[in-house]
C-alpha cells in the first residue's frame, strides 16, 4: 500500500465506530497507527508504523529489520515528497540487492578487520560475510531480524535479543529502538542496549537520503550542499580503518564550510565519500554534538544530524548498483548519501579508538536526531 493510502486509512480509523472506543489522541501533535508489511518469507508477519506530524511531515518505519521505510517532508512551496531510498514491499527489503536501506545495522556497523582475535580471555571469531572482513553486523545482523514493536505516544519502541554466539558475538544483548517524530520535524532515534557479557556494540540506522527526492537519483543529490563538523578523519586501507587520525584541512575531506557535492567529488581521490569523520565536541549542548547538515538550494529543504557519537560515517552510495526503488524509481550511483551516527570503526581491533566494549550493568546508549525543514525563497 502507498503511504498517501496508508495515511487516508490512518486518519479514518481515528473515528470510531458506532459503541466503539476512541483510539486515544494525545496532544503532542503527532499521531501513530499500524498496518501490515507483508511477511518475510518464511511466515513471519512484518508490521508497518506511520507516525504523522501536523506539519505534514511522516516517517515510517517496520519490524523487519527496524527499518525506515520513508519520511516524507514538504519543500519551500509545501510539496510534500518521500526523501528517503527504499522498496514498496518486502520482496525489495528481502532481496540480495538490497543495501541495507534505513535499517538498524547492529552489533557492530562498518568493517571489523581482523575478524578472529582474543577477547575477555576468549577467541572470538566473527562471521566473514564481505570476503574475509565482518560488515554491518555479520550475514544475519539486526537488520534481517523481525523485532517485537509497541507504539507509545509519539513514538514506536522496538525491541530485539540478540543470542549469544549470533553471527560470532560472546554473551547476549537485549536491544532497544526508538523512534520519535517531534511537532517541530525532528526524527530522534534513541538506541539502548544490555548485556550479559562484555561484547562490542556499534549501533546505527542505515537510511539513504536525498533531499530532491527519493526519485531523483545523482543529478539531485550532487547539487546538494553538505557540511560536516569536523575537523579530523580516520583514514581507510582496503576500506578498513587502520587506526590513524588525520586532519582534514587541504583534503577532500574537509567539509567544514558547505560544500557542493558535485564539487567536492573533484578534490577527492575516491568515487565520492565512503568515510568516518571524528566530530568535533559541541560548546552550546556538550554531549549532543551538531554532526552534518544537507541542503538543497531547490527544494529548500534541509537535514541537520545531531548526534551523542563520536563519529559520523558520510556514504555518498558510491557502490550503489541500478535498483528498482519505490513507485518503480532508479536508483544507483550518486543516488543518496547516508549519515550514520556511531562509534570509530574497527574499535575492537585498534586500542586508541573510543572504546566499543559495553559491559554487564552499563548500558550502551546512542541519541541521533534528523531535524527536518524547507528555507524559503528571500522574495
Amino acid at each position: 500500500m502507498l503511504l498517501d493510502e496508508h495515511l487516508d486509512r490512518c486518519t479514518l480509523a481515528e473515528t470510531p465506530a458506532e459503541g466503539q472506543p476512541a483510539k486515544k489522541k494525545m496532544d503532542l501533535g503527532v499521531n501513530v497507527c499500524e498496518d501490515a508489511f507483508g511477511d518475510d518469507g518464511t511466515g513471519h508477519a512484518v508490521r508497518r508504523f506511520t507516525l504523522t506530524n501536523e506539519y505534514r511531515m511522516s516517517v515510517q518505519v517496520i519490524t523487519y529489520g527496524a527499518t525506515i521505510t520513508c519520511i516524507k517532508v514538504p519543500d519551500k512551496r509545501g510539496n510534500v515528497d518521500d526523501v528517503v531510498l527504499g522498496y514498496d514491499d518486502m520482496s525489495g527489503y528481502l532481496s540480495n540487492t538490497n543495501p541495507y536501506f534505513g535499517a538498524t545495522i547492529g552489533r557492530v556497523t562498518n568493517r571489523t578487520y581482523p575478524t578472529d582475535f582474543l577477547f575477555n580471555q576468549q577467541h572470538i571469531s566473527l562471521t566473514k560475510n564481505v570476503g574475509g572482513v565482518h560488515l554491518h553486523g555479520g550475514f544475519k545482523g539486526f537488520d534481517k531480524v523481525i523485532w517485537d514493536a509497541v507504539m507509545e505516544e509519539d513514538r514506536v519502541i522496538m525491541t530485539y535479543l540478540s543470542r549469544e554466539g549470533e553471527e560470532g558475538y560472546p554473551g547476549d544483548v537485549l536491544t532497544t529502538v526508538t523512534y520519535q517524530l517531534t511537532a517541530d520535524n525532528r526524527l530522534i532515534i534513541g538506541v539502548r542496549a544490555s548485556v550479559t557479557k562484555p561484547t562490542p556494540v556499534n549501533i546505527t540506522n542505515h537510511s539513504y537520503f536525498n533531499l530532491a527526492g527519493h526519485a531523483s537519483g545523482s543529478s539531485g543529490l550532487l547539487n546538494q550542499f553538505v557540511s560536516v563538523n569536523a575537523d579530523k578523519y580516520t583514514p581507510l586501507e582496503n576500506f578498513i580503518a587502520t587506526g590513524e587520525i588525520r586532519d582534514v584541512a587541504g583534503s577532500g575531506y574537509d567539509l567544514r564550510i558547505p560544500q557542493k557535492l558535485s564539487e567536492a567529488f573533484k578534490t577527492l581521490d575516491t568515487d565520492g565519500y565512503d568515510i568516518n569523520f571524528c566530530l568535533n565536541n559541541s560548546i552550546v549542548q556538550p554531549g549532543f554534538n551538531f554532526a552534518a547538515r544537507l541542503t538543497d538550494p531547490e527544494s529548500g529543504r534541509f537535514l541537520d544530524v545531531h548526534t551523542d557519537q563520536p563519529g559520523l560515517q558520510v556514504y555518498t552510495s558510491n557502490g550503489m548498483p541500478t535498483i528498482r526503488g519505490k513507485r518503480d524509481a532508479t536508483y544507483g550511483k550518486h543516488s543518496a548519501i547516508c549519515f550514520e551516527t556511531q562509534n570509530y570503526p574497527n574499535a575492537i581491533n585498534i586500542e586508541k579508538f573510543p572504546n566499543s566494549i559495553v559491559k554487564p550493568g552499563t548500558d550502551y546508549v546512542h541519541y541521533t536526531a534528523y531535524s527536518f525543514g524547507a528555507i524559503p525563497d528571500p522574495f
